[in-house]
């Protein structure tokens, strides 16, 4: 657990930038599609929609707001396009019938009583996790596997936009049944930004997209539920629900009493067939504000006290060919930062996510060179030389962000020229 929290730090210093070039790609032709995916019932968008091409590793998400983007390949314009989500009945649309900025709804799968007891099994709640932790040799991928995955991480004070970076990266995804750490190899990044606007400090997430390929559960479970820390946790059953017709238990899972030190606390979505993990949702115990706060700032000056007030992680898994692999994650950390001495205080959100927008199998070793390899400690915004080179970004699968960053700076930089 701890060695989790201790890649997903803040550094808040003066800012430094450091660009990063790369070299571009060329473009292929492809169609863009945008939509948004909502209740049938409620008109509320749904937010963590899977949406893939069918017979295809290609997929995307949508954000908090149900939004997506998603390029679609020349080859693939005929096809299909996949729509789950927890709760929800799956939906099939032929691509060439979705209009532009499509409004796509999905019904609440209706499942009887009968069906989802918790009587179904028999095992106690910290057994059946255990059971899934002990499953990652046969039910998720044992192959090389490169991944493509669009990584995005923003930061704001209060409501405002201070800075968004986001960047293609390749992760050579070591197999599910081996201890071998992934690798991740950076293709391209750009970076949008506006400290010294807005504050003196600036703060920077180090660990990037490790830190989101970390919360990868069955891969690294030792970050945390470790055998020492099992022990720490009450585990109990929720209401079971459905994802593909297929149904799933859910666990949920704090620390007990007793436990001083700050654990997590949250749900896992298990397979009832065959036990595997799709979802996990959760949240780290920061009501300890010292012991919260070593484990996240790394360096602050000796006037500015911070602490966490919120830090919440998801994770997503998407299963092909009957084998089981992460397809996307999300970490939200937000953090008040008080000025020794000054009446007013700061709160900061820090948000990163990263999606597999495709992959194939690799049967060679794959790490053939260094140079472009990322380090875990790396900081994302060092590394990001700006929103430039509009032809390699084009043919990529996005997270559509909540606003456009552009647009929330120039209004910043207005207000602040009329005050």
């Amino acid at each position: 657990m701890k060695k989790l929290i201790r890649l997903l730090v803040i550094y808040i210093v003066p800012l430094i930038i450091i660009s990063f070039n790369s070299n571009a790609q060329n473009e292929e032709a492809f169609k863009e599609l945008k939509g948004i995916i909502i209740d049938a019932n409620t008109n509320d968008p749904l937010m963590f929609t899977d949406i893939v091409i069918k017979n295809s590793n290609i997929s995307t998400v949508t954000n908090t707001d149900g939004e997506f983007l998603l390029k679609i390949p020349e080859s693939f314009f005929d096809g299909i396009l996949t729509f789950t989500h927890l709760g929800y009945e799956k939906k099939e649309i032929l691509i060439s019938s979705i209009g532009e900025n499509d409004k796509i709804a999905l019904s609440p799968a209706i499942t009887e009583l009968e069906a989802i007891s918790i009587t179904t099994t028999s095992k106690e709640a910290k057994d059946l996790v255990i059971e899934m932790l002990n499953k990652k040799s046969k039910l998720y991928n044992t192959n090389n596997t490169l991944m493509t995955a669009f990584y995005r991480e923003t930061i704001k004070k209060r409501r405002r936009n201070a800075s968004l970076s986001e960047a293609v990266v390749k992760i050579h995804k070591q197999p599910y049944d081996n201890l071998k750490k992934d690798y991740i190899e950076l293709v391209k990044a750009r970076k949008k930004t506006d400290y010294s606007k807005l504050d003196t400090l600036a703060l920077k997430l180090q660990g990037g997209p490790f830190s989101n390929l970390y919360t990868d559960i069955i891969k690294y479970p030792e970050y945390i539920f470790t055998e020492e820390d099992i022990p720490s946790y009450n585990f109990s059953y929720g209401q079971s629900t459905r994802i593909n017709d297929k149904l799933i238990y859910v666990v949920n899972f704090q620390q007990k009493e007793n436990i001083s030190t700050p654990l997590y606390f949250g749900k896992l979505y298990i397979d009832a067939n065959t036990l595997a993990l799709t979802n996990a949702v959760y949240s780290l115990n920061v009501s300890n504000r010292e012991l919260s706060s070593q484990m996240y700032v790394r360096k602050k000056p000796r006037k500015v006290d911070v602490y966490p007030t919120e830090a919440t992680y998801r994770v997503n898994y998407r299963t092909t060919n009957g084998k089981w692999h992460y397809s996307y994650s999300n970490i939200s950390l937000t953090f008040k930062v008080n000025w020794r001495g000054k009446l007013f205080n700061s709160i900061y959100t820090l948000n990163s996510e990263m999606a597999i927008t495709d992959w194939e199998i690799k049967d060679n070793n794959m790490v053939k060179t260094k140079i472009d390899l990322i380090r875990p400690t790396t900081i994302m915004t060092d590394r990001a030389s700006g929103f430039s080179d509009p032809r390699f970004w084009g043919a990529y699968n996005i997270i559509e962000p909540e606003k456009s960053i552009e647009s929330a700076i120039k209004k910043i930089q207005k207000q602040l020229k009329r005050t």
